[in-house]
């Protein structure tokens, strides 16, 4: 490990298992690098997602926001594009903006498309689906309200999707977040997770949880105290 990173874990022990806020706390207090870190969830779960009846993916809307920014791009047409432009839509198109796609012109974080555009919609899926961009009806990003769909991606709603070793992570906030943000924050992904729980599941579900700055400290969360 670098020297800052040996000197932030001083006086830590990084065996000990820690509370949601004490976790919090201490990750934001050593997230000292000269950029506005982002603090991280990574959730460690009982699932095989080879199996179709285990697979944890979602969206979840956190009350405080990301802090990131994300560019939206919506696939639609007529009335449904000039509803997503008035939302803050970054990017709005329809053949023309699968043709940019196509092309290697990628420059937005999420996709959203009406119904009536998914046929097209397929012609971009083998470039989209591996970067998790495809729209998708189980997360709200195929839908006829896009500028709903729109604003909550603005708002700082977070997708998740199970990984094939059963990991689950994703950023809950800026190092610059006040410690009660990141908490509720933290507290709100956990929750949709739990609630994401596949109902055949048996044994553990939640098996290990930790919390870490982008170039921090790493924390493991006491599951009993949750």
């Amino acid at each position: 490990m670098g020297k800052r990173i040996v000197n932030a874990y001083k006086g830590l022990n990084k065996d000990a298992v820690y509370s949601l806020k004490d976790a919090v706390k201490t990750v934001k207090e050593n997230a000292t690098a000269k950029f506005d870190e982002t603090i991280d969830i990574a959730m460690n779960l009982g699932v095989d997602p080879k199996h179709a009846d285990q697979m944890v993916r979602g969206v979840c809307s956190l009350p405080n926001g990301t802090g990131k920014t994300l560019r939206v791009a919506v696939l639609a047409q007529g009335e449904k594009a000039d509803e997503a432009k008035a939302a803050g839509a970054d990017i709005v198109g329809s053949e023309n903006l699968v043709d940019s796609i196509l092309s290697g012109k990628i420059d937005f974080d999420r996709m959203i498309a009406t119904p009536d555009m998914m046929g097209i919609a397929g012609k971009v899926a083998r470039v989209l689906g591996p970067k998790g961009l495809m729209p998708n009806p189980k997360l709200g990003t195929v839908t006829v309200d896009v500028a709903n769909a729109v604003k909550k991606a603005k708002a700082g709603e977070v997708q998740y999707r199970v990984e094939k070793n059963g990991i689950i992570h994703a950023g809950i906030g800026k190092a610059s977040f006040s410690e009660d943000a990141l908490y509720e924050n933290a507290k709100a992904f956990i929750d949709a997770i739990n609630k994401a729980r596949p109902q055949g599941l048996k044994g553990t579900y939640l098996k290990k949880i930790s919390l870490s700055s982008t170039m921090g400290v790493g924390l493991k969360i006491d599951l009993a105290n949750l």
